[in-house]
């Protein structure tokens, strides 16, 4: 190719890095809307292939994810915890530090969760004043776990130089098998057939507000946002959300300011932990009960990943995007029950929406990387 050549093309590229850098909130929908709109045509198109009706395919999701008010509290259900998990995860790539670990640290979060409100009940009064003592204990309790579990990584990353999207997929195996042999072991529920914790009283449960089902309370999807606005504040209002972002990126700057970059490395793992934690409680109390086999569980902590992808990496984002994937796998539950359509085949279409919607932000990502769109 001629030299001339060569920087034309380089101009396009640099023009489309640009855009993609700067692209506003408004432009970002834009993308993700066009993104699942073309992965859903080429999904139904896939369908018609396979010898079924795209149109009822199409029409299932639509009923699947909004259909009826049971619809739409499996999506916000699904979408509570595609929040927390894509929130934690934000909280790192934020900061420029990669946790492939929210998996995990939902998982331990969860199960402390679990165990500390079995373990307190006998001391606490019973009724509406004792579940709100044990339900907040037992969050604190899966925070805590949380954020140490996340922190781990961060002190291997921050003081032995460890990679940290290794070692934060390594966690998450360590986690699922660790919980798996603790639930079908030491605190398998006297006479449970699974291997299940016991399960928490009843009087331990977040109140039925709007909709009337077993595993969702509005009061869940309450304080998500709640949690959402917090770290979105924190990031954006604080010294210790500069700091964060400063460590990540540009350590040197910011220990020259007089940040222990370190420090903060480990404080930002510990705080996307934390959130994770919050996540795997709220899962524990809203939705299980008790405790089970994690490698049954969901991948929300692996799908976090794409949702904050999907996202840009900001906690507000996540909230739209948590929804978007939130009323996928709600459509993808019904489907499976209702539909003739091969499971495998509602994978791989849910996968390839997931695709096209977080390709747009893989490529802003790159193209930050490698320089694309700056000055020349």
């Amino acid at each position: 190719m001629s030299g001339a050549g060569s920087n034309r093309t380089r101009a396009v590229l640099d023009r489309i890095a640009a855009r993609l850098l700067d692209a506003s909130v408004g432009e970002r929908i834009a993308i993700a809307a066009a993104s699942m709109t073309l992965a859903l045509l080429i999904g139904l198109v896939v369908v018609a292939f396979a010898g079924y009706d795209p149109v009822q395919f199409l029409g299932n999701v639509a009923v699947g994810a909004f259909g009826d008010a049971n619809a739409l509290a499996r999506t916000l259900k699904f979408t509570t915890l595609f929040i927390l998990t894509g929130v934690a995860v934000a909280i790192a790539f934020r900061a420029g530090v990669f946790n492939i670990g929210v998996q995990g640290q939902f998982v331990v979060g969860g199960f402390a969760t679990v165990i500390a409100i079995l373990q307190l009940a006998p001391f606490l009064p019973t009724g509406a004043t004792g579940g709100v003592l044990l339900m907040v204990l037992g969050t604190v309790a899966g925070v805590i776990a949380g954020g140490a579990y996340g922190a781990l990584p961060g002190i291997l990353k921050a003081y032995g130089d460890a990679n940290e999207i290794v070692t934060t997929i390594m966690l998450n195996f360590i986690a699922t098998g660790a919980v798996g042999y603790l639930v079908d072991g030491p605190f398998r529920g006297e006479g449970n057939r699974a291997p299940n914790t016991a399960r928490i009283p009843e009087y331990v449960s977040l109140p039925r507000v709007v909709f009337d089902v077993p595993d969702f309370s509005v009061v869940g999807l309450a304080v998500t946002l709640v949690v959402v606005a917090a770290i979105a504040w924190v990031l954006a209002r604080t010294r210790f959300g500069y700091d964060m972002v400063t460590s990540g990126h540009q350590i040197a700057a910011a220990t020259f300011s007089g940040v222990n970059a370190k420090r903060t490395v480990v404080a930002t793992m510990t705080l996307s932990g934390m959130v994770a934690g919050i996540a795997g409680a709220l899962f524990a109390i809203m939705i299980q009960g008790y405790y089970s086999d994690p490698a049954g569980i969901g991948t929300y902590g692996f799908d976090a990943i794409a949702v904050s992808l999907l996202a840009a990496n900001n906690p507000l984002g996540v909230v739209p995007a948590g929804f978007l994937f939130g009323a996928l796998d709600s459509a993808g539950s019904h489907i499976r029950i209702n539909s003739d359509v091969p499971v495998q085949l509602i994978d791989g279409i849910i996968g390839l929406v997931v695709l096209f919607v977080a390709v747009p932000e893989l490529f802003r990502m790159a193209a930050e990387r490698t320089g694309l769109g700056g000055e020349n």
